[in-house]
């Protein structure tokens, strides 16, 4: 049996070395083959073209990157149809890989998508593009399949790799002990992993912080860096709002960090998952570039929700601030109601330790198990 495979992304890498991992189980006569991380090439995955070639980011970057990505998506068109694999599997990144299923399919080859794309917020005209390019999507959120379910179109709940991945008892203590935390309350503070978002939330959570040890001078800040160019930077707003001294500045690990916390502020995203995972209280924010959101509010927003905890618990459990809300008081007295109320702490974990159990199906075997179907 050979597979085709195209991630984008480290997130995507990481799918499909779960999702490679999880066939050879089953197949051990399988081969691999396509766009990879290093993740995927470590699994077994034959690397025609790195996952990073995919990664790019928001609504305006990806334009600049167009000629290349079509060029790149010929070309895998070309060589999967002069040797097709016995079935394609794209891994997110669904501006990339929807196209190129289609082209795919229309020859012949069979084709899975891995993480739907997200027809419930915006441009929900893509699940006709869904329909067109892949035999089955395989879901990560359960009210995915039933939007393909109302559609008639071949979806798969699978669950989510996080919820099964991360621990699920956390030892608080142990966390803060290696972080030299002796006492006080602890806030993690997550402004992003890109520049980008850095650059837009973290002055304000900065000033959060400031606001909340106005009112409470034991509290013990601690962010995690996700990468070293982003450390001169965070070092830089947490000065000029005074609050620098304050902050356990740590290389990347974030579970590490949101474990040793009793509340999370972070910038929305996969982050805003794993902290409700870990069964920590949450305020999370969201914002993009000024014509991103223009943009983004022309093509039409659907939700009312943005992190992925309230979309699938459908109710606010975590505090969500967007674009212009997202403001140094709102969220400072959003994080003091939730140190000031224990009781609601604990309640949110429990409901957060319900997620887990609905979102933890071992995604990774059952993925495995719907490719290998399909495949025949």
């Amino acid at each position: 049996m050979k597979i085709g495979l195209v991630a984008g992304e480290a997130s995507g890498d990481l799918l499909g070395a779960g999702l490679i991992r999880a066939i050879r189980e089953r197949v051990p006569e399988a081969t691999f083959e396509g766009v990879a991380g290093p993740a995927m090439v470590e699994a077994g995955c034959e690397q025609w073209e790195d996952a990073e070639q995919l990664a790019v980011f928001g609504l305006i970057e990806p334009l600049t990157h167009i000629p290349r990505l079509l060029k790149l998506r010929r070309s895998l068109a070309k060589r999967w149809k002069e040797s097709p694999p016995d079935v394609f599997v794209g891994i997110d990144a669904p501006d990339f890989n929807l196209g190129l299923e289609k082209k795919l399919r229309k020859s012949g080859i069979r084709t899975v998508h891995y993480v739907s794309p997200s027809v419930w917020v915006w441009r929900a005209g893509r699940i006709e593009t869904v329909r067109k390019a892949a035999d089955r999507v395989l879901c990560i959120l359960p009210f995915e399949k039933e939007i393909y379910d109302e559609k008639g179109i071949d979806a798969v709940f699978v669950g989510h790799p996080k919820a099964t991945s991360l621990p699920a008892d956390i030892d608080v203590a142990s966390a803060r002990e290696m972080l030299d935390i002796c006492s006080g309350p602890v806030v993690a503070v997550l402004p992003g992993s890109r520049v980008s978002e850095v650059e837009r939330l973290g002055p304000v959570f900065a000033r959060t912080a400031a606001m909340l040890l106005k009112h409470r001078d034991d509290l013990n800040f601690i962010t995690p860096i996700a990468t070293a160019k982003l450390r001169p930077l965070i070092e830089q707003q947490l000065a000029a709002a005074g609050v620098l001294d304050r902050f356990c500045l740590v290389e990347g690990d974030s579970i590490e960090a949101m474990s040793a916390a009793d509340v999370v502020l972070l910038a929305s995203g996969t982050a805003a998952l794993e902290s409700a995972l870990l069964g920590k209280p949450t305020v999370a924010a969201y914002a993009i570039a000024r014509l991103g959101a223009v943009i983004a509010r022309a093509i039409g927003l659907r939700n009312k929700y943005f992190t992925i905890p309230n979309l699938v618990a459908d109710e606010a459990l975590i505090p969500e601030f967007i674009q212009e809300d997202v403001k140094a008081g709102a969220l400072a007295q959003s994080i003091w109601e939730l140190l000031e109320d224990p009781a609601r702490r604990e309640e949110i974990s429990r409901r957060f330790a319900t997620l887990r159990e609905e979102l933890a199906l071992g995604a990774d075997e059952r993925a495995a198990d719907a490719v290998i179907e399909l495949a025949g």
